[in-house]
């Protein structure tokens, strides 16, 4: 019971990675917001492991302030929600896809902090954990905009927990290789044999990530444990960024 009497905003978690962190939080003792754009899916995950559901639209501002006045002065806050581009050359993604990238990768972390960072400040303690990716360390070509996100998140961490240290806010990031998720498809181009073989060939340990690593090892950078840790990008990549 790890996270014992914490109260946890998780993002994106309707589905894949977040929904694991959600699962795994609520198993260790957090009362948790699962919050997805997508309310079927927020209220089959909460339903399931016995939490609230939440629909947010994490690029609005409104719609994350609503968020925070349903859950006051969390104790941990997880961005993970992340959205990606098809594989394809840099200059061929339309603004569209790149505005998506900026507004769901980049500026929900911005927005999320601009809203609930105050009430941690208030209360001296709190925790932040923003789901990055391998791609911000080892980027893959035909995803550069993708990579690019993901390798300013892991910055914008670094910053953030700098800033916010002196307040007793800890602020760390992991870093996951591709993993079961409705994103896999769309950083592979195509889900075939021979595409996840090549892909899986590049994870010395064989595997893609699973919402339950995810979850485990969300659970420990946000819990009393990991007290001395801040400003760390955890790979949770069986090895790829060796």
């Amino acid at each position: 019971m790890r996270l014992a009497g914490k109260t946890a905003i998780v993002t994106g978690a309707g589905s894949g990675f977040g929904a694991g962190i959600a699962t795994t939080f609520t198993a260790e003792g957090a009362s948790v917001l699962v919050a997805d754009i997508n309310e079927s899916a927020a209220r089959d995950v909460a339903q399931r492991i016995g939490a609230t559901p939440w629909q947010v639209d994490v690029a609005d501002a409104a719609s994350i302030r609503r968020m925070a006045d349903q859950m006051p002065y969390p104790d941990i806050i997880v961005n993970n929600a992340g959205v990606t581009h098809l594989p394809q050359p840099m200059e061929e993604v339309d603004d569209a896809d790149f505005e998506r990238i900026y507004q769901v990768n980049m500026k929900s972390v911005y927005l999320i902090a601009r809203t609930i960072v105050p009430q941690m400040k208030a209360r001296g303690s709190g925790a932040i954990l923003n789901i990055a990716s391998t791609a911000g360390v080892s980027p893959r070509p035909n995803l550069s905009w993708y990579n690019a996100s993901k390798g300013w998140l892991i910055t914008a961490t670094k910053a953030m927990a700098v800033e916010l240290a002196p307040h007793g806010i800890r602020v760390n990031a992991l870093n996951p290789v591709a993993g079961e998720t409705p994103l896999l498809k769309s950083f592979m181009g195509e889900d075939t044999p021979e595409v996840r073989a090549k892909f899986l060939s590049t994870i010395p340990i064989g595997r893609f990530s699973t919402p339950e690593d995810m979850g485990q090892a969300a659970a420990f950078l946000c819990s009393d444990a990991a007290s001395m840790i801040t400003g760390v990008a955890m790979e949770v990549d069986g090895g790829r960024c060796i």
